[in-house]
């Protein structure tokens, strides 16, 4: 009895250091990364927005289901030598404020269309959107059809694929949001910050072993995030760090992994109209299946063109930059035509 109350005992200690240390480490990432951008008041809930650049029409990038502002730095840049180019952080991610649940497309896209507002830019605009972005964007040009002169939609997620879940698909979701939410009270108690710490200082191994032993499946995910995160310029690097080392970021993934079947069903009623140019691009593994869904997104369009990115994966914008830069500009070309 005297064993287990002292095995308690510690394990409640170690649980309190934890949480100072996430605590301490938190303040000081405050410190160390304050919002590059600004800080937006859209009706009680700030949301972060970065711009640059001058010249229209504006273009707003919307990043995937997980990403912030950061994901976008490569192309932003370039982007802004030729018109105004702004990247936001939606709820939950990045510098921004937290938002109750259920975090559904329609709110999402009513977020945005507050922080356009609050931030004076005015449309139209170019919208850039990856994966759930691209679902994000095709719903905010059908909500705001004045609003939007042309879609670039990067891999884009299809209402399709989360309508009516198969089994399996349906477990894979409930896992990925049972990591989230699991991701969450690892990040409170200063794992996350501890396994994040010794995975940049090189202690790649216990890192992975921390987390097979706290998430299962989550290595896979850790060794595939640090993939994307290294594409970005390496200056980014310790902000998405920090950022990850938060439960607000994990808790915001849960919500809006769990709410993308209704996301998809939103977005599936809705459509753009056809008058608004649409370039699609698709990565190099994309399934027939996708490839053809695409094709015809491209060919309901009236000013519309699919782009295969042979040499990329899901994240063209990391690993082809100045072919998403060539995108945009040939979609200020059709625009001029249109």
């Amino acid at each position: 009895m005297k064993t287990l109350l002292l095995i308690a005992g510690l394990f409640a200690l170690l649980i309190l250091c934890g949480m100072a240390y996430q605590a301490i480490g938190a303040a000081l990432d405050r410190r160390r990364f304050p919002p590059p951008g600004r800080m937006l008041d859209i009706g009680g809930r700030r949301l972060h927005l970065i711009d640059s650049g001058q010249g229209g029409p504006s273009v707003i990038f919307e990043s995937g289901i997980s990403a912030s502002c950061l994901n976008w730095t490569h192309v932003r840049t370039q982007v802004a030598g030729f018109t105004r180019a702004c990247a936001y952080d939606r709820a939950s991610l990045g510098w921004s404020d937290p938002a109750p649940a259920p975090r559904v497309a329609s709110a999402i896209v009513d977020d945005l269309h507050a922080l356009l507002a609050a931030a004076k830019i005015p449309p139209p605009y170019v919208l850039v959107g990856h994966s759930f972005g691209g679902l994000l964007i095709r719903a905010y040009g059908a909500t705001h059809p004045d609003q939007v002169a042309g879609l670039v939609l990067i891999d884009p997620l299809a209402p399709s694929e989360w309508l009516d879940l198969a089994p399996a698909q349906s477990r894979m979701l409930g896992r990925g949001v049972k990591l989230s939410r699991r991701g969450a009270l690892l990040a409170r108690i200063g794992l996350v910050r501890f396994s994040l710490g010794l995975l940049s200082n090189g202690g790649r191994r216990i890192a992975k072993a921390i987390a097979r032993v706290s998430s299962g499946s989550g290595e896979s995910v850790i060794s595939r995030l640090v993939g994307e995160v290294r594409k970005m310029p390496r200056e980014v690097w310790p902000m998405v760090q920090a950022h990850w080392c938060q439960p607000e970021s994990f808790q915001g993934m849960a919500d809006y992994l769990e709410s993308l079947p209704a996301s998809s069903a939103e977005a599936a009623a809705l459509a753009p109209p056809s008058t608004i140019p649409v370039i699609v691009l698709s990565a190099g593994h994309s399934t027939p299946a996708q490839l053809a869904q695409r094709e015809e997104l491209a060919r309901h369009a009236l000013h519309g063109r699919h782009v295969v990115a042979s040499n990329s994966g899901h994240w063209i914008h990391l690993d082809e930059p100045e072919l998403i830069v060539h995108s945009i500009q040939e979609m200020f070309e059709l625009i001029r035509k249109a």
